[in-house]
């Protein structure tokens, strides 16, 4: 099984796929960026995150995806663009048909590494660990979406078998920023 997660932003959304094998082992297949340039109107940069992760996931061919819920306790402005660029995410998800699965800040740090107050470094340690990566995902934005991808695995262990879907996976980029493992 494929699992995308995706950590949602205006300016960069974090992707992280990996596949599960049927022993339940998650392996990396790549963690990337979307990128929108600040000087766009917001209507753009929506429509060009939009047709990026459309792009991705015709490539990529998830079976799943994790989208992280927002949380955001002090910048009203950065919640309102970036809870905009969460719903342009989750539609593009759906409109390709995907299952969607969110999750929490706490819901992820406690999965992840067993403590809902863990810190963005304890969180991307552990995504390295679990992964077997030589060092920790780059940008920060990519880890996080590696993490909602584990999150993905770890909890679809625990509930009913989620359609699966073969395919075969072609590396031609559409972002700014990719990282393959």
């Amino acid at each position: 099984m494929r699992i995308l997660g995706v950590d949602p932003g205006l300016t960069r959304t974090g992707l992280g796929l990996i596949e599960v094998s049927s022993t339940g082992e998650p392996k990396v297949i790549e963690w990337l960026t979307i990128e929108t340039p600040a000087g766009l109107p917001l209507a753009e940069r929506l429509r060009e995150l939009a047709a990026d992760l459309k792009q991705y996931l015709a490539e990529a061919t998830p079976d799943l995806a994790v989208v992280e819920k927002l949380f955001f306790a002090t910048n009203k402005r950065t919640a309102m663009d970036v809870s905009q660029a969460r719903g342009v995410i989750v539609a593009a998800l759906s409109e390709a048909g995907m299952e969607v699965m969110e999750a929490t800040p706490m819901q992820l740090k406690t999965t992840i590494t067993g403590d809902g107050r863990a810190d963005k470094k304890q969180m991307q340690s552990m995504v390295k660990r679990i992964l077997k990566l030589k060092e920790i995902p780059t940008p920060a934005d990519a880890a996080d979406g590696l993490a909602l991808a584990l999150y993905g695995a770890f909890t679809q262990k625990f509930s009913s078998p989620a359609h699966h879907r073969h395919s075969t996976h072609q590396q031609s980029p559409p972002s700014k920023s990719r990282v393959s493992s």
